[in-house]
């Protein structure tokens, strides 16, 4: 029997919008999905000199508990080494494709020794909205992916680029199921770029996914607090 996790959503198809509860059994976090294989290669090359295990695959694809799946703005995380990551999601529902937006929170002090293992280890922050892809996929390249933090006291820039620099969603579909088309209750997230000064914890976490075509955003954000390690 799959474990169901259920979320509420505003879905907007056009310019309408619907309340809906989805319902997801299956979370996929994808790495190492930049277009540019030669980026790929020197990120990971500075990430095995710091510790971190070079992939099997490229792309590869991690799996994590699908209740790790949270819009909640307060989040707790062990310890004081984690950080988020802006992401475009997929989310596969019966009535098609959906896209989304997601931080892949990852304990990075563990991400040294074993990356799936952190990957599992911190909620995923979701935005609670979804746009359905057949909207956007004419443009998909125009979308922006933008993240602030806010760092003692001062809320900075972290990360901003289109998603132009990560394969695009049909690429990463079919290296992961070999088809078209994700499984329903299906939630895929989709890489991210480099961090603006390094990557690092920050006490808030702010994310946007722009469609500078349609006009709208889809934005969240979390406020994270540290449990003590005794």
């Amino acid at each position: 029997m799959s474990l169901l996790r259920h979320l509420p959503m505003m879905r907007w198809h056009g310019d309408r919008a619907e309340a809906a509860t989805i319902a997801l059994d299956r979370l996929v976090i994808a790495g190492w999905t930049g277009r540019d294989r030669a980026a790929v290669d020197h990120h990971i090359h500075e990430l095995a000199a710091i510790g971190v295990k070079p992939p099997a695959t490229i792309p590869c694809y991690y799996h994590a508990a699908v209740d790790l799946l949270s819009a909640a703005t307060d989040l707790q995380f062990l310890g004081p080494d984690s950080s988020g990551e802006v992401e475009f999601v997929m989310i596969s529902l019966p009535d098609g494709l959906w896209i989304g937006l997601g931080s892949d929170h990852t304990d990075r002090k563990v991400e040294a020794f074993s990356v799936p293992v952190s990957k599992q280890l911190c909620h995923k922050p979701l935005a609670p909205q979804l746009w359905r892809f057949d909207d956007v996929a004419p443009h998909w390249d125009r979308l922006e992916l933008r993240a602030h933090i806010t760092e003692n006291g001062v809320r900075k820039l972290y990360q901003e680029g289109t998603v132009a620099q990560m394969r695009e969603p049909a690429d990463l579909i079919a290296h992961y199921d070999k088809g078209d088309k994700l499984p329903p209750g299906t939630a895929m997230f989709g890489g991210t770029f480099a961090a603006i000064g390094g990557v690092r914890p920050a006490s808030e976490f702010h994310m946007a996914l722009v469609d500078p075509v349609l006009g709208r955003t889809i934005s969240h954000s979390y406020r994270v607090h540290p449990l003590p390690i005794e």
